[in-house]
């Protein structure tokens, strides 16, 4: 997530909290591959973005590459990308214990050398260029505020050749169909965050993506989409919004693209 205020932060964290987001023990190290809970449906379709990069990207890497996960939350990918070897920093803006940096520390109890957290904005990158073979965007490209900045930012810390990826975050195949969604997000703000409406949509994210708006934002960069094969219910969802008359829904699947 990039950055935001501490109050935006705290209530971020108290929602989340509500929601049943704070995940510990056993179906912490579960994921992405959680089976059960409120979130399952969800997280059954984050695991096959995750299978898509593992097989597009991590299992090509050579050992010990240098993994920068931005917007890593409570640290899962970067638990994952370690145990097969890789060095990882986890970085985000958030360190709560819901599902910010503070609850990867349960990760680090077993191995404090496993991954390195860093709490920061991912338009700012306190890093070195080149310092990366790896740099993605963990479900959270969407939260950046200045999109050139934050891949500006993300290509100067990669090295040449290294791999830049998106993971999970919206993308519409038009902007129109984007500015709906916001719309709607907006006009359902204080059914969905009750008092706390106000704060929570405050900050001014981009909220969505299309292909024309990544390659416009920053057009050194070729993006190539890896498709991913959903859950079938995940792929119905254009079908059956359309012969409900809502508006189009977006994708996820995994943007990848070679620094030059």
């Amino acid at each position: 997530m990039s950055g935001v205020g501490a109050q935006f932060r705290a209530e971020y964290a108290r929602h989340r909290a509500a929601e049943g987001r704070g995940y510990r023990g056993d179906a912490l190290r579960a994921l992405p591959y959680l089976r059960s809970g409120p979130f399952s449906r969800q997280w059954a379709v984050r695991s096959r973005t995750f299978d898509a990069f593992v097989r597009h990207v991590l299992d090509r890497l050579k050992p010990n590459s240098d993994i920068l996960d931005l917007g890593a939350g409570n640290g899962w990918l970067c638990y994952r990308a370690a145990q097969k070897g890789h060095r990882c920093v986890a970085l985000d803006t958030r360190d709560d214990h819901v599902d910010g940096l503070g609850a990867a520390k349960e990760f680090l109890e077993e191995d404090p050398n496993l991954f390195r957290c860093v709490t920061a904005s991912f338009e700012d990158l306190p890093f070195a260029p080149g310092s990366f073979d790896v740099t993605l965007f963990n479900a959270s490209l969407h939260y950046a505020q200045d999109l050139r900045r934050t891949l500006l930012e993300a290509s100067r810390v990669t090295r040449r050749g290294g791999i830049l990826a998106i993971l999970d975050s919206p993308f519409y195949r038009s902007a129109a169909d984007g500015d709906a969604m916001v719309a709607e997000k907006k006009s359902r703000g204080t059914a969905f965050f009750g008092a706390q409406a106000e704060v929570l949509l405050s900050p001014n994210f981009i909220e969505y993506l299309t292909p024309e708006r990544l390659s416009a934002a920053f057009p050194e960069l070729r993006w190539v989409r890896k498709r991913v094969r959903y859950p079938l219910w995940y792929e119905l969802r254009p079908l059956l919004a359309r012969l409900k008359g809502e508006r189009k829904p977006s994708r996820f699947d995994l943007w990848i693209a070679a620094k030059p």
